[in-house]
This record gives C-alpha cells, structure tokens and sequence, in this order.
C-alpha cells in the first residue's frame, strides 16, 4: 500500500519530512513497517493501574530488586504477580528493569529473581550488563530481552551485536539525533525493535552512566540510589575567602548541571518515521496522575500520526499540566541546552480531587486531593477523554453534611459532575501565576 500525507516541522528546527501510511502503519527506510507501542512508566500498583487506564501498550516497572530507581515504588512477589495479571487480563505488556549494574555479591539474589519475573508471566526483562543478558536467557529464557538504555547503544554494530547476543529490542541511547536512529534501523534486522524515550527527565551524564552522586553522597546511580546532585545549586569559592559564593554565569545560573525535561509530542510522525518500535515515556518516580495524564497526551499523539492527522493542540497542552522542568526535544534535532536558573519543576494545574465511583447521572464520590471550594472553575480529565471545563458545584462529605471548602487532604465527598466519569478521572484547577518560562517562551523549545 502506498504512503500517504506529509507533516513538515519549522524550518528554525530544521525541516523533516514524514511519510505516514493509510491503517495505521509507518513507513521508514524502503517501506518496512511497525506499529508503534507506548510503553508507559508504572512506580507502583496505583501509577500501573492509571497508566493502563489512560491508553498504555505496555508498561515497565522494577521488582524488589536491580532497578534503576530505588526511590520509586517497587513490586514485591504479590504484587508483581497481580501487576502482570491485571495487565494481560487488559491486553497490555509488562517488561521488568533489571538493569542496575550488579557485582559478584549481588549475582547471587539474581537467579531466584530471574525465576520469579517469569514464572510471574513478565513478557520481558530489561538488563544492561553482559552478565545479567546471559543470566536471563538461563534462568527466564521465556522472557524477551531488552537492552535497556544503561548499556548506551549508539550506533547499528552496537544494535547488532546485541540482537546477535539474542535481544528482541534495544533502547537507544538518548544522545541519539533522529538522522543517526533511521541510520541504525536501515542497518539492522528488521526483527530488531527499537525503543526510544519521547518524554521526562534526561541525565547529564550519558544514558545515566554517573558517578557523580556516588562520589558526592555514597549513593551510587548505578544501583538505583541516585542523589541527583545535578540538580543542586552550585557557587564558585575561592579558598582564601570561605564563605563568599560567587554566581556561575553571567545571567545568575548556578544550577550548572540541570538538564531540560525531553518533550517530543509535536514530533510523534518523526520519531515513527526514523523507524523506532516504542515510544517510552519516562517517569516512574513520577505521581498517579502524571502517569495518567502524559499516557492519556501520548496516546493520543500516537493514534494522530497512525491516522495521518495533525496533533489536537488540546493534547499538546497537556504536557504543561502535569510537573515538569522546562522542555526541549532532547537530542533529536541538535543540543538541547540546559537551564540553569533553577532545579525547579513546573506545572500549568494542580489536581484536586479523583473520582472513587460516579453514576451515569454524574452523581460521584471523590476523594481530595488538594483544597478546593464550590464554584470554582475546574477542569474534568477522563480516560481517553478530552478535558472538560465545568463549575464545581454543591459538595457534601462522607456523613451527608454541607462542605463549604474541601480541606482535609483525602477527604471522601459527594458532588454531581457534569457527565458520568469513571473511576480514576481527575478534578484539576488550572494555576493563574504565570509560570517561568511561558511568557518568554524559554520553554517552548520542544514545539
């Protein structure tokens, strides 16, 4: 079938041109073809739970051990096993991290965990070091192998050498620009899928390979436990005057380090086009809502390109809602800068309530999130949904009384929305400050 529909991007970014194919199918590199999967970060029960809700293919998550991120939620034996069954009851896939880079002591826990991933029905295992690749092919050969980012694949012998070691997937390296990922996918296996990150934080060093907060605090990246000292403010200290800090940087940046958030939801076609398999979207340590919420923009960004129609702003927008630091496409189009002024993340709207049960009169239990008061102007996000401005009205609490404001954090309420929203939609308040960067437009480098 021929490819239809071409999607041109700014000229100050430089011009791409996509090809996107009639049902849903992307043409790259001589007309091979994959469907894209969104794969959706899970940091515990409840985020996997709304990651699913709002539209995932697949989600990945760490069980009790040799994850990337010891501060996110981990799943222990049960719930790993109730983790998978929930999502392949629902049609969606399951990867699990074990991509820490162990040593000889830890190599000893690592076959019984091997054992548990796939006997709990993991689809596949994420590793990085050769060899925990070779302890997954003995002790969970039913689980696929992904090559996770840690192991900084860079070029198509890279990729190749890999799938050769017997992975289904790489994740590439998020140094990569989208010229040099169509290289590597015309020069691999077609068999090979490609997996790369469209959105969240970024790391200063490459691909996450640090030692900086090791060396700083004790506690080592690699393992997981990682400080983020890239995010501290840093002076410049002359020895013979302790105690007077000097500004780094003519234009007061002292957060030296910080790296900008990745946004690519404005270059969904380009990314398919370039020929990745799997759109990832970073963020396990990240709330329920923010999984919820930057799946529900994907998703719908994705089935815009497979459709061959442009991106609904609506969707754009949402990106802005949900915490962030300011935005770039990463290195796709070029360098994607720092921002130096501040550590600090940023969001356009504040969630205040999620909805426990709601009837199809709109007659619905919520549970608070934040205070809010009726009469106010408030925004209703749903699965799958468009987002929806409506006035809140009348609230009762849990014994029936009037509620003037909603005060009490996780307090049970009683309120009629404007439609029928099913459990784990969203009550949010947009913000009225005007955030950094909006007005100036220093975060609208991603667009």
């Amino acid at each position: 079938m021929p490819c239809a529909g071409v999607l041109r991007f700014p000229a100050s970014r430089r011009t791409v041109t996509v090809f996107l194919q009639l049902r849903g199918r992307v043409c790259y590199n001589g007309g091979m073809e994959k469907t894209a999967e969104l794969l959706s970060p899970a940091g515990d029960y409840e985020k996997l739970t709304m990651a699913v809700l709002y539209g995932a293919d697949a989600v990945y998550l760490a069980g009790p051990a040799f994850g990337m991120r010891a501060a996110a939620g981990t799943f222990d034996e049960p719930s790993l096993r109730r983790a998978v069954a929930y999502c392949h009851g629902r049609g969606v896939r399951v990867y699990v991290t074990c991509n820490t880079i162990p040593t000889d002591a830890e190599y000893a826990a690592l076959p019984a965990f091997l054992e548990l991933v796939a006997d709990a029905g993991a689809d596949a295992v994420i590793a990085a070091d050769l060899g925990v690749i070779r302890a997954v092919q003995k002790y969970a050969p039913r689980c696929a192998l992904h090559v996770s980012t840690q192991a900084g694949v860079m070029s198509s012998a890279a990729a190749g050498a890999f799938h050769d070691l017997g992975a289904s997937r790489v994740v590439l390296a998020r140094e990569l620009s989208l010229d040099e990922i169509a290289a590597i996918r015309a020069n691999t296996p077609p068999g090979l899928e490609l997996e790369a990150f469209c959105h969240g934080a970024m790391c200063v060093s490459f691909s996450g390979r640090c030692t900086l907060s090791a060396y700083l605090t004790g506690r080592d990246a690699n393992r997981g436990r990682c400080a983020q000292p890239c995010r501290w403010r840093y002076h410049l200290v002359e020895e013979k005057r302790p105690g007077e800090y000097f500004e780094i940087g003519e234009d007061g940046g002292t957060y030296i380090l910080n790296a900008r958030d990745m946004c690519m939801i404005g270059h969904i076609p380009a990314l398919l086009s370039a020929g990745v398999t799997s759109l990832k979207l970073e963020g396990r340590t990240k709330s329920a809502y923010y999984a919820a919420a930057v799946t529900n923009a994907y998703r719908h960004a994705i089935d815009a390109a497979r459709a061959g129609t442009p991106l609904d702003p609506v969707w754009a927008a949402e990106v802005y809602k949900i915490s962030h630091r300011p935005y770039s496409t990463g290195f796709y189009f070029g360098e994607p800068g720092q921002y130096t002024a501040d550590a600090c993340y940023f969001s356009d709207a504040d969630v205040v309530a999620v909805v426990e049960a709601c009837g199809d009169d709109g007659a619905a239990v919520l549970s608070q999130r934040n205070r809010f008061f009726p009469g106010e102007t408030l925004e209703l996000l749903t699965p799958g949904g468009r987002p929806l401005t409506f006035t809140a009205g009348p609230m009762t609490d849990a014994d029936g009384a009037p509620v003037e404001s909603a005060r009490h954090p996780k307090m049970t309420l009683h309120t009629t929305l404007p439609v029928a929203a099913p459990p784990g939609s969203f009550l949010r308040r947009a913000r009225t400050e005007s955030l950094p960067g909006h007005a100036a437009g220093t975060e609208d480098t991603f667009s």
